[in-house]
């Protein structure tokens, strides 16, 4: 069963203050680029202009009127259609496979939990309509959501203390995705670096084709690496590692393997046009999340030491 123990409060803490404080064209222009530009279901769907103002500190540049500016002699912004999905698709593998130990001392699923907290901060920010969905070999459970970041933390936590005892079933999850109807909902996908392999490449590029995609990597410990192996057992069977095979050749074959899986990995969804977010910590997590933020919304100067005031200005 995956226990008890709940995230990070710092992580969690830095995660509700960039979601507070963070301006809300900047949330659109971030989550915009990751997902593609594309007609939204919402209200006022149409490319038709919604209203014309007067340009505030934030706005995008490129929806400055140049007709209207130079009418009435000030920079005026036209309002217009979402260009966005108003839905994301969050999906957790809760297969026992998760409690696997990153070398931050976290287990996998904490920081999987992690980091869909933080793309929860970002799409209730913007308001979208948020789906979780758990999924493992005895069932995939959808939880539809409806509230306020603190809530999305509430129903996750208590969604993972529950009797989620069995092994992943990481087919069943990357189909449930592919059935997802509408298209253009943004899917993000958590699950650790065990779980995908060549052979889902095909399943992968299939859901791509209909739906923006981010796939959320959690690296766990190198059970073979000197002073790891102590800490390291099979999460079923609870067997430590054998002596013979805490070797340094040992680690690092199982290092290269690691990274050239993820690389593999990670160059197949760039060609598709989706993204991939590895880390072995929520720290490292939550550095790699605002780095693609900012690139995303064409501020790839901040990083994560940043402070949230500076993505564009006060809260909207």
């Amino acid at each position: 069963m995956i226990d008890d123990m709940l995230p990070s409060d710092r992580i969690r803490r830095r995660i509700e203050a960039l979601g507070t404080s963070i301006s809300l064209p900047t949330v659109r222009r971030a989550l915009g680029a990751l997902e593609g530009e594309h007609a939204s279901t919402r209200r006022f769907g149409s490319d038709d202009a919604m209203d014309v103002r007067a340009y505030e500190a934030g706005d995008e540049a490129r929806l400055i009127d140049w007709k209207s500016s130079a009418r009435t002699g000030r920079t005026m912004v036209v309002q217009r259609q979402r260009l966005v999905t108003s839905r994301v698709w969050m999906l957790l593998d809760v297969g026992r496979e998760m409690r696997g130990v990153c070398p931050s001392g976290e287990a996998a699923y904490e920081v999987a939990a992690n980091a869909l907290c933080m793309f929860a901060a970002l799409s209730l920010r913007r308001s979208d309509d948020v789906s979780l969905v758990f999924g493992n070999a005895a069932s995939i459970v959808r939880i539809p959501f409806h509230g306020g970041l603190a809530h999305f933390e509430r129903t996750l936590d208590t969604a993972l203390r529950h009797g989620w005892d069995t092994p992943r079933n990481i087919d069943a999850l990357l189909e449930y995705a592919r059935r997802i109807g509408e298209r253009h909902a943004l899917i993000i996908l958590a699950t650790d670096e065990h779980a995908l392999t060549e052979r889902h490449l095909h399943t992968i590029r299939t859901i791509a084709q209909t739906h923006p995609l981010v796939i959320v990597d959690v690296a766990t410990l190198n059970p073979f690496v000197p002073g790891n192996a102590n800490h390291a057992a099979d999460g079923v069977s609870g067997r430590r590692v054998p002596a013979f095979l805490k070797t340094e050749q040992a680690a690092r074959e199982v290092s290269t393997h690691r990274e050239f899986t993820a690389a593999a990995l990670q160059r197949e969804l760039h060609t598709s046009g989706s993204r991939l977010i590895r880390s072995a910590s929520s720290e490292a997590m939550f550095t790699r999340f605002v780095r693609l933020v900012a690139a995303s919304s064409g501020q790839a100067h901040l990083d994560a030491r940043t402070p949230v005031s500076a993505w564009g200005g006060e809260a909207r």
